[in-house]
């Protein structure tokens, strides 16, 4: 029933708050105009949802945090991810409305960072050695510690919002991401239950939020979530998975969030490397990712996302293969899965030319009968439709 609770107060304060966020958006210009080719929506379109995946998760935690006797496991670190969640609004919101700079957002996405790692002590302080027969520890010293704890929170916020390119794609995404790791931490043993407690209310609250959202910005989108939403999914997941998933020692902790998250951490890894070797800057915008090449093999905006929503999920199901001591099941599901991703893109758009070919025939035909029956009045003059 807890849960349940944390669900629903977030999924019902994101669904009514989003369009006073639309509202607000009109009001204050935060308006994304199609300009460039990287834009898949062909009309302006307010920005500014985030503010309702804010106040739907954080509506709901606080609430939580208030009634259940046994939330949070450790306050200090509630308080933590609100000031950098905080801090991330604020620079989203700036952007939307203004505008700003990749090297000035990354600025604010490391400060907030930094302030939720020193205030509450959120870090990864061990890596373990997977492949090791005895699972082996390899503890950090706290300068690298703090340095690869910032970059991993850094690194999730940006790739949530890689992500962010069709309609409903980034808030299904985190959904997704978010039950996942929500599944995960009920079924595992080797977490404390006020960790336990901590994370999955934390995650079902994302859920709930993200899920609140959708249907104002499924395709075809009446609001985007803009820099404030995506830059505060990614965050949040970010920083949850340090706080919950990998808070245990075993050697399965490290693959799990990236197993779990593996769509938009592939999505941003290439995008990184690509822009490297052709010489541009890692900030600057393209249409090569993974949703991009989808719609260009011939799948429409709806189709993209769901086939992603598809992929996200299998991965999240290994995961949770994984973390239910099942490693050779969510081990064949893993092979499966990557198998059916290589020969599904090969025959995807073939299959999509196909279908575009049979949708185009029908229309051809219509107009021919039409042409046909303004040539011939007199067939027609009695019929009705």
């Amino acid at each position: 029933m807890e849960y349940l609770l944390a669900f629903v107060i977030a999924f019902v304060l994101a669904f009514f708050s989003t369009p006073i966020a639309a509202k607000i958006a009109y009001k204050i210009g935060a308006i994304d105009v199609p300009k460039d080719e990287t834009r898949m929506h062909k009309r302006p379109t307010p920005l500014l949802g985030g503010i309702a995946l804010f106040l739907g998760f954080w509506g709901s935690v606080i609430y939580c945090w208030f009634d259940f006797t046994d939330f949070p496991y450790n306050s200090v670190k509630l308080f933590g991810m609100l000031g950098g969640s905080l801090i991330v609004l604020g620079y989203g919101i700036f952007d939307d409305v203004r505008g700003m700079k990749p090297w000035q957002k990354l600025i604010f996405q490391t400060t907030a960072a930094a302030f939720t790692v020193f205030i509450s002590n959120t870090r990864i302080e061990n890596i373990t050695m997977f492949f090791s027969d005895d699972g082996k520890m390899m503890s950090l010293n706290p300068v690298l510690s703090y340095v690869v704890t910032i970059f991993w929170i850094v690194a999730i916020t940006n790739a949530i919002n890689l992500i962010d390119g069709l309609d409903g794609l980034a808030a299904g995404i985190s959904a997704i991401c978010s039950l996942s790791l929500f599944v995960v931490t009920l079924i595992r043993t080797d977490i404390s239950m006020d960790v336990k407690l901590y994370t999955t209310i934390i995650t079902i609250a994302i859920a709930g939020s993200c899920l609140g959202f959708l249907p104002f910005n499924f395709n075809p989108a009446k609001i985007f979530m803009g820099e404030t939403g995506a830059a505060f999914l990614g965050f949040t997941l970010g920083v949850i998975t340090i706080q919950g998933t990998l808070k245990s020692y075993a050697a399965i902790s490290i693959v799990l969030p990236v197993l779990i998250l593996a769509i938009p951490l592939f999505d941003a890894t290439f995008a990184f490397f690509r822009r490297l070797t052709r010489h541009k800057s890692v900030s600057q915008r393209d249409r090569s990712h993974i949703h991009h090449r989808l719609i260009d093999m011939g799948l429409s905006q709806r189709w993209s996302v769901l086939t992603l929503y598809v992929a996200s999920a299998a991965f999240g199901i290994c995961a949770v293969a994984l973390a239910g001591d099942r490693i050779k099941y969510g081990a064949y599901l893993l092979l499966f899965i990557f198998i059916l991703i290589f020969v599904g893109i090969k025959y995807m758009k073939e299959f999509s030319q196909h279908a575009h070919s049979m949708a185009v025939k029908p229309e051809k035909n219509t107009e021919q009968i039409d042409s046909l029956a303004e040539d011939n009045p007199e067939n027609n003059k009695d019929q009705t439709i």
